[in-house]
This record gives C-alpha cells, structure tokens and sequence, in this order.
C-alpha cells in the first residue's frame, strides 16, 4: 500500500511537471519587441516626443509599451491607459456604428440618407438627379462627395456647426461640399461625407455622434478610454497625450477640438482599438464575439469598392495591403501634430495599433519602422493558399517588362515591371515604403491570372497588338478595369 502511495504521488508530481512544462512552452517572451525596435533611440533621433504601442497575436493582446511624454510642458510619461486624438481612425469606428445600427433595425443603410438630414440637405447636382446616394455610398466614399479633411481648432476658437461646415464656411474650403460623380460610379476619399452621416445620425436619433458611439460601442466593449467627446465639452478624458509640431512644442492648448467628430474626432488609446480588432476578429471567426455580430463584422470589413480606391476598401476600413498573405483590414489617422495606424488580420487573430504624438517628419519615420519591423519580427506567416502557379512563358514575360503610371494604387507614381533571375517583380514605392524592401514577385496562375506578392488583388492583363493595354483588379467578387500607361520599355 505504501508502495501503491508512493507510485501515486509519483505519477501526480510528474504529471504536475509535465503540464507546468506544457504551459511553460506555450508562453512567449514578447520582451524582443522592445529590444528590437529600438523605439526610444527613434524618439530622440526624430524629437518625436511620444508613441504608444499594443501588439496582439491568437486574438490576444499580447504587448503593451508606452514611450515618451504626453506634453513637452511637463515630465509626464504616457501609460497604457493615455488617449491620443486617433483622426481618420474614427471613421470605420463610425461606419461600425451604423451597421450596429442597421442590424438592430434602427435605420436602413440602403436608403437615400438625404431623407434623414433635417439641418440641412445635399446639394443639387447634375450626379444625382437620378441616384440619390445612400448611407453606404457615404460609408464606403462612393457617394461622390468632395471635401477631404478638415482644420483643427481649440479652446478660445469659433468653432463652426457642422453645416457651416458642409457650407465650406470653414478653413481649406470656400464652397458647399458638391459631387464629383455619379453616386457609385468610382470612389473619392471624403471626410465631408462623414460629415453627412455624422448629420443624419444626429438629426435621426436626437443625440451626439459621442453619445451614439459610446452607448452602442464603446461601453459595451469596455473601451474606457475611448471617446468622440471634444475637449471643450463636458467629460472630456484627463489623460491624454497633447499635440506637437515639427519642433517638438506643443500646438497651443495641445487639445484638438475636432466638430467633424464623425470623421475624424475620436480619442482612444493602442490597448482600445486592439480590444476593438480583437472584438472584430473574433466576430470574423463567429467565437468569442460579444458585441460585435459576425454577420456586421464581415459587412464592414468586406471589399465594397476597387476603382480608383487605392487598391481596396471596405467601410470605413481600408483594404489595401497583403501582408505575409493574410488579408488585413487597416486605417491610418493623421491631424496636425499626432496619427497613428490599426492593423488587423481578417484570419488567426493578429495585428498591431499604434499612436504618436507628433507631426509628420517626426512620427512617420518612426511609425514606418515599427510596421515593417513587427510583421517580420512576429513571424506571421498564412499557409498560402493561392491557385496553383505556372512557368510564365519567355514571350509574355517580354511582353509585360516596363515602367507603367501606377496601376496597383492609383497614386499618380511610376509601378515598374522588371525581369531578375528569369522571374518577374513588380516595384512600387508604395509598398516599398510599407515593406522597407522591393521584392514583390509577380506570379503567373494556371489560370492565366496574375498574383503579387502582398499585394491583395488578382491582376488579368489585356493586351493589343502585343503590347498590355489594360489591367483587371480582381478581388472577391469584384473587378475593375484599369488604362495600362507604359512610361518606359
């Protein structure tokens, strides 16, 4: 019996050791990220006075690191729990809200959303006389509308109404907004269209935008430190990071106040838009999703628009990039002194967001790096499930080498097409600047279609004469038609 107790308590502590060994090796050391990144030297060498970063991997934040100051005035360090101004970002959080909107049958996103703006109504205009634009043309910037993105403003400032606003009675603009084309015919970046949405919204439901987003989204998700409150208004977050200018001081109060909340006025923190991705992710995956339905997380990170939207965009989300071949649904922020960037891939639960508290000279080069050194750092890498490829032939391959007007992304710079070591690569300074390196291979599928590598959309060429006249984007279910403009043989 002794024996038998013994040879139980035995098998019990190996057990122990081999579980504790199990979990052990489960475990990972994410300590690298700071080691690698370097990103302390990257604040002093770009006198970016603060960034705060959250990476996350398996649907699980996995690293938190703040840098830096919240202001140049004081010695206060950013932590995790910091709100920076997140501009664009807070258009997918928007188009979010909409379609949470939608589903719980509150509006109808294929309406003509003019039948609910009460303020003020879109313009006449020669495109819409028979194509009202809906709410998810204004989502998807296929409604047509003009106006980019807006001025700040801050404490002692007028600040305008967002009709003065749509009147062009503001900053950068001295005209109503107007369409550039018909509803649904192409695609044109448009904070002004947010605007209309952020209107409607308003004019629907008889609260703030800030009050829509923080009790559909916000509260709900636990995002305590997200809010599209401005800093002129009641509730406004005392934690937060100011914003700077190219020499490092801060831009008069430090405190933004964005009217065009809809399209550009949220602030929030790393840690919140990755519980943000998570939450998207896992309705992708239909587990784990509290919030968020899968059937609205596909909605909005679908591909809804590919002609002339550089390379790809959903709602709200941009659609651009195929890194280490996931699909990623991505958005970039960018106002007068700070930005930052959410990546999230569609699959497996990883990405990365990131906030900085300083103009463009100063966190872009530090940003820029950060993105290409996780992705090779994290080693994320997607079983590629591509069609299979085929030898391209010698002829085809001549026919297809040269310098073209930018076909990939539209952004009016030269795409070259060269041969090395018998194989094809397609140069872009795009994705050179998001990759840090050139080595984009051009594969040719049995299919006869073509494939770049991290690039999201199939390519078709067309050719006449023997020479490429043309270019289809394929992604999904949809397709469009490109010019091929060849610079240089």
């Amino acid at each position: 019996m002794k024996n038998f107790t013994y040879s139980l308590v035995f098998i019990g502590v190996m057990l122990s050791a081999l579980t504790s060994s199990k979990v052990w090796s489960q475990k990972k050391d994410y300590a690298f990220l700071t080691d690698s990144l370097l990103i302390d030297q990257q604040l002093e060498k770009y006198k970016l006075p603060g960034f705060s970063l959250v990476v996350f991997e398996n649907y699980k934040m996995v690293y938190s690191k703040q840098f830096g100051i919240k202001s140049a005035n004081s010695a206060e360090k950013i932590d995790q729990n910091t709100a920076f101004s997140t501009a664009s970002i807070s258009k997918p959080i928007t188009a979010l809200l909409c379609h949470i909107l939608e589903e719980k049958g509150l509006i109808n996103l294929d309406d003509p959303l003019d039948s609910s703006l009460k303020r003020w109504h879109l313009p006449k205009s020669k495109f819409t006389e028979h194509s009202s634009p809906t709410w998810r043309q204004f989502l998807n910037h296929t409604a047509g509308t003009s106006q980019s993105g807006f001025a700040d403003y801050y404490e002692g400032d007028t600040i305008p109404t967002i009709k003065q606003s749509l009147l062009g009675q503001i900053p950068r603009y001295d005209k109503e907004i107007e369409f550039l084309f018909t509803p649904g015919t192409s695609w044109e970046y448009s904070g002004g269209g947010y605007v209309i949405i952020q209107m409607a919204l308003e004019d629907t439901f008889n609260q703030s935008v800030a009050e829509l987003a923080a009790e559909h989204i916000f509260l709900p998700l636990g995002l305590k430190n997200t809010t599209m409150i401005q800093p002129n208004e009641k509730g406004f977050p005392t934690n937060v990071a100011l914003v700077h200018d190219k020499d490092g001081k801060v831009i008069r109060t430090g405190l933004p106040i964005t009217p065009q909340v809809g399209a550009s006025g949220m602030w929030s923190t790393p840690a919140d838009l990755a519980k943000l991705s998570i939450e998207i992710q896992n309705a992708l995956r239909n587990k784990n999703n509290k919030v968020i339905s899968h059937r609205v997380a596909k909605r909005v990170t679908e591909v809804t628009a590919l002609k002339n939207a550089v390379g790809g965009w959903g709602y709200g989300w941009q659609k651009s990039f195929g890194y280490n071949n996931y699909d990623w649904f991505s958005c970039n922020g960018t106002n007068t002194g700070v930005g930052g960037s959410v990546f999230a891939t569609m699959t497996d639960g990883n990405g990365f967001a990131f906030l900085a508290n300083g103009e463009k000279p100063n966190r872009i080069p530090v940003m820029t790096q950060t993105l290409r050194k996780i992705i090779t750092l994290m080693n994320w890498e997607k079983k590629s499930d591509n069609p299979e490829i085929q030898e391209m032939p010698l002829s085809l391959k001549e026919k297809l080498i040269g310098t073209y007007d930018d076909f990939l992304y539209g952004q009016k710079m030269d795409t070259k097409i060269i041969e090395k070591n018998n194989r094809l690569y397609v140069q872009s300074d795009l994705l050179e600047h998001f990759k840090g390196k050139n080595d984009n291979e051009l594969l040719y599928l049995k299919d006869g279609s073509f494939k770049i590598i991290d690039y999201p959309n199939l390519l078709e060429f067309e050719f006449t004469e023997g020479k490429p006249n043309a270019v289809i984007l394929k992604r999904d279910q949809m397709k469009t038609r490109i010019e091929l403009i060849c610079k240089e043989k």
